[in-house]
């Protein structure tokens, strides 16, 4: 049977799935170069490092190393998605949502479901908007 601490464990996780699926699923429909899949690992993975470094304890134990760690390695998985095309630089919206879904899913981690929830839904009325925007804006130039 499992715990408390394991049931509360597998629903961070679940939380985080669901909050980086609904970002992701943005990406997935526009077609960029991280999906669905990607944004929930990287969301999945962000929680679970948070979780664990919420749960080591003592004296000479920093648990703000782990998590700045998740946001140097975000930077690397972004880097990997930018590229230059002709006159124009792909990925960029993509590489700094997986960023800031690193932060929702440090977030959901610590416990913070609410600031989590707030972030996920910022970031879907900017991207979802955004767009429609956008091309409004390159139709007039």
């Amino acid at each position: 049977m499992l715990s408390i601490v394991e049931i509360e464990i597998i629903a961070k996780l679940a939380i985080a799935a669901i909050l980086g699926m609904l970002v992701g699923l943005e990406r997935e429909l526009h077609h960029k170069p991280a999906g669905m899949r990607t944004h929930v690992l990287v969301c999945i993975g962000a929680t679970l490092f948070a979780i664990i470094s919420t749960s080591i304890k003592g004296d000479l134990v920093d648990t703000s190393r782990i998590a700045s760690s998740v946001v140097l390695g975000i930077g690397f998985l972004g880097a990997g998605i930018i590229f230059k095309e002709a006159d124009r630089v792909k990925g960029l919206t993509t590489a700094a949502e997986l960023w800031v879904l690193a932060a929702i899913g440090l977030a959901v981690g610590i416990g913070f479901y609410f600031t989590a929830i707030a972030t996920t839904t910022i970031v879907l009325l900017i991207l979802v908007p955004g767009k429609i925007m956008e091309k409004n804006i390159k139709k007039r130039r």
